[in-house]
């Protein structure tokens, strides 16, 4: 069965799936609908959320895809009504940027092929 989930950053290596907060779960939103899908986009656009992109995916991918990253799914029949939360996380998982960790040996050739120029 496909089902249309909303991505950020889609087909991008900080590709993040919209979920969202059901107590102390992520839950992930399958439209039946691509309209319906389309309409959700546009209302947490309109609440300051990130532009996502509506994607056509298979059901029982996101499903496993649950099932590994611990979070629910909730189909969302064709024509049903979800709304978006009505306040957005600060920062979610696919924009946390990590620093890279420094490494003493690394930095020190650097110094050196620095020295270099």
């Amino acid at each position: 069965m496909r089902v249309f989930v909303l991505l950020f950053n889609a087909r991008t290596e900080n590709e993040g799936i919209h979920t969202i907060r059901v107590g102390d779960r992520n839950r992930v939103l399958m439209f039946e609908s691509e309209d319906d899908a389309t309409r959700f986009a546009l209302m947490l656009e309109a609440q300051d959320f990130p532009t996502p992109t509506v994607e056509v995916m298979d059901a029982e991918e996101i499903k496993e895809f649950c099932e590994s990253a611990d979070y629910d799914w909730e189909l969302i029949p064709e024509n049903g009504l979800a709304l978006p939360p009505e306040q957005n996380i600060e920062q979610t998982d696919w924009q946390i940027e990590t620093e890279p960790e420094s490494d003493p040996d690394i930095d020190d050739i650097r110094r050196k092929l620095e020295g270099l120029l």
